[in-house]
């Protein structure tokens, strides 16, 4: 008698971020029903501290090399008109390494929409910057065709396709842009939100995840 092969098991999702505070606002959301399962990973800021962080975990939790990978977090806008709690869809990232392609931008965004209804969804490049991007820098960004930057997704997904080929995003939540810099009244306020959308985000990431699981090898 034949005996039925076991059943796959689910390919696993691994959210990196830089932050404690977008690691306590996604790991909110965890708890809703998941594909398969789901890590939060804080990495600490800064494009050195992503690589290492991803390629650590990467090696020590992804033996068959079939993680997919999400970078998240808040990021700063840099078109005119964007606000806090804004989403950012990259469709691809740019770093010190070139750029890096995005899988299914246009699932996710569709998914972002559904799941926050009312909120503005921006896609196009995420750009990548060792500090916080102020000003004048803002435009000279823009000017190269990018619509938000921020520190680690770049790095997050360079190094995640360095360990191996795999489904990588790039969704960030604006909580800095042209019109509303941290540094001016009203950032306390904006930040709020853009904390309350990160917590939601999640389901959209489960819908992606579910429609993108590599095969099994």
């Amino acid at each position: 008698m034949s005996v039925p092969p076991a059943p796959s098991r689910p390919a696993p999702l691994l959210i990196a971020c830089a932050l404690g505070i977008e690691q306590f606002a996604l790991r909110s959301g965890v708890r809703r029903s998941a594909p398969g399962p789901v890590t939060v990973l804080r990495t600490g800021m800064g494009a050195r501290a992503a690589e290492a962080a991803v390629t650590r975990a990467l090696g020590e939790g992804d033996p068959a090399g079939d993680t997919a990978v999400i970078a998240s977090g808040f990021c700063a806008g840099l078109a005119p008109g964007m606000h806090p709690g804004d989403l950012i869809v990259a469709d691809e990232t740019r770093g010190p390494y070139g750029s890096t392609p995005c899988t299914g931008p246009e699932l996710l965004a569709d998914a972002l929409a559904e799941a926050l209804p009312g909120r503005t969804v921006h896609t196009g490049p995420l750009t990548g910057s060792d500090h916080v991007v102020r000003g004048h820098e803002r435009a000279e960004l823009r000017a190269t065709g990018a619509i938000a930057v921020d520190m680690e997704s770049a790095a997050t997904l360079w190094s995640a396709l360095r360990a191996g080929p795999r489904p990588v995003a790039a969704v960030r939540v604006v909580v800095d842009a042209p019109e509303h810099e941290l540094v001016r009244i009203g950032t306390l306020r904006g930040g709020i939100s853009a904390f309350r959308v990160l917590r939601a985000v999640l389901p959209a990431f489960f819908e992606w995840h579910r429609s993108l699981l590599l095969p099994r090898r």
